[in-house]
């Protein structure tokens, strides 16, 4: 009978990135290395969530213990990396403030525009046209991402390039592409069948959508006020667990055996500085319009539950970026540098974040950079929010806002291509500002229809999904 390997849980599959991720957050794990090794057990998956074979009962018991003396290890990076939010706050001396808020009272964005026919848009029409760009704009990004999720940069650029796609302009193709090259760098077996040029028909389903139709549930449920508890229950009622994957899977089986938020973030939990959290922040941002505290803030409640330092930094500053695109009145740069308002300036995400954007902005060939970011970052693994974080920062500053340029960047990464496209397409959208400001080559495919398995959303348009987070925007219109 063949063994079930479940990714994401098994504790001897755990330790491996708990002994890294220790090393990252300050603690010193070489001793408890050591015993690993002595006893036979073997490193984490490079790429996949489960290791190959099962592991004897012994050591799956010794990994169990082991993971459980990592968490007692003291840390040297306590104090300047916090996760409650008053010690992050405390560490911020440029936190956003009432008086940097830049949407007059009762409006979503400029008061008023004006189109070439010379009519005024209201406020509430701008702003649904922002989000149904910010959520087109979503999707692209992370379809475009989609099939070569867990490929190395090499492959990637060897794709690419093969079918006449280098740098990246347009969707991924297997038409004309060389059979052994083919072979030797499979395309994501879960999405080829949906995200490549020659079959996409709508927006298949994957996580980095399900998480804000989850989260755009939630408002709708408890409001601005939730609790991480919410949150919690939320996810117990309306996420199929086989839907979840590693800081959110790990934190659903604890939820599960009776361990409350925010511990289900700590407990046995390697991948808690990964970027689960970060792609779960757009609708606290579409929702806040030039509030990028209160986005932050929302998105810390949520990010907690499976995240800690890191992790929980990476959601804070994608949800303030994303809510000060979403005011409609600065440019990519200034959206980037708020989100560094909201991030303890000490913190390694934060260095990673200033350290790209120099980068892009010290080199016109954009390979140039990502191969400087994979260097400066090559300790972490490719799902980790710290160069995940900055290839987004750098692939926005280098295409200057640009729709096609930021995704294209972003997924020319070779990290989590589907989770860095997908949010750099949400803020270029905004940016864009209107869906007719995006090229019809990215959106034309979607076809107005997304696929999910969360709630009743399944075959929605992105039409619709923008009148439903407009209802949950604070302030809201009175018109």
């Amino acid at each position: 009978m063949t063994a079930l390997r479940l990714t994401w849980v098994q504790p001897e599959d755990l330790l491996g990135h708990e002994l890294r991720q220790a090393a990252q957050d300050g603690r010193e794990p070489s001793a408890i290395a050591a015993r690993w090794t002595a006893a036979g057990g073997p490193a984490a998956p490079h790429r996949d969530g489960a290791s190959p074979e099962p592991v004897s009962p012994y050591l799956r018991l010794l990994a169990e213990d082991l993971l459980d003396e990592l968490a007692d290890l003291p840390s040297g990076l306590r104090e300047t990396e916090p996760t409650e939010l008053d010690g992050i706050r405390a560490l911020c001396p440029e936190w956003p403030t009432a008086k940097d808020r830049h949407v007059p009272a009762g409006h979503l964005g400029p008061v008023s525009k004006v189109t070439p026919a010379g009519r005024t848009t209201p406020p509430s029409t701008q702003a649904l046209a922002r989000l149904e760009a910010a959520w087109l704009g979503r999707a692209a990004g992370c379809l475009l991402g989609k099939p070569v999720e867990k490929l190395p940069l090499h492959a990637i650029r060897a794709l690419a390039r093969a079918t006449g796609n280098w740098p990246l302009s347009t969707w991924f193709t297997a038409r004309g592409l060389p059979a052994d090259l083919a072979a030797a760098h499979p395309w994501n077996r879960r999405s080829a069948g949906t995200s490549l040029a020659e079959n996409i028909d709508g927006m298949p389903e994957d996580d980095d959508l399900n998480y804000p139709l989850l989260n755009l549930l939630l408002l709708r449920r408890h409001g601005p006020g939730f609790t991480t508890a919410d949150v919690a229950r939320h996810w117990l009622d309306e996420l199929p667990a086989g839907r979840t994957f590693t800081a959110e899977r790990v934190a659903y089986r604890n939820l599960l055996s009776g361990i409350a938020p925010p511990r289900t973030a700590r407990h046995r939990n390697p991948f808690r500085e990964w970027i689960g959290a970060l792609i779960r922040a757009d609708v606290h941002g579409w929702t806040h319009p030039g509030d990028p505290a209160t986005a932050a803030g929302q998105a810390h409640r949520d990010a907690v539950l499976t995240h800690t330092a890191n992790g929980v930094y990476a959601a804070m500053f994608a949800a303030a970026v994303i809510a000060e695109a979403a005011a409609g009145t600065h440019d990519v740069h200034h959206c980037l540098r708020t989100g560094l308002r909201v991030v303890p300036p000490g913190s390694r995400l934060a260095g990673a974040v200033r350290h790209a954007i120099q980068l892009a902005q010290d080199h016109r060939d954009f390979d140039t950079v990502v191969d400087r970011l994979h260097l400066a970052h090559a300790d972490y693994h490719w799902v980790h929010a710290v160069p995940n974080t900055a290839l987004l920062a750098a692939a926005l500053t280098h295409a200057d806002g640009d729709f096609t340029g930021s995704i294209c960047r972003a997924v020319s990464g070779g990290l989590d291509t589907d989770s860095v496209g997908a949010t750099a397409g949400s803020i270029a959208g905004l940016l864009a500002g209107d869906p007719a400001g995006l090229p019809q080559r990215w959106t034309r495919p979607l076809k107005n229809r997304l696929a999910t398995s969360v709630a009743d959303f399944n075959g929605i348009g992105f039409d619709a999904l923008a009148q439903l987070t407009l209802r949950e925007t604070t302030p809201r219109c009175t018109k």
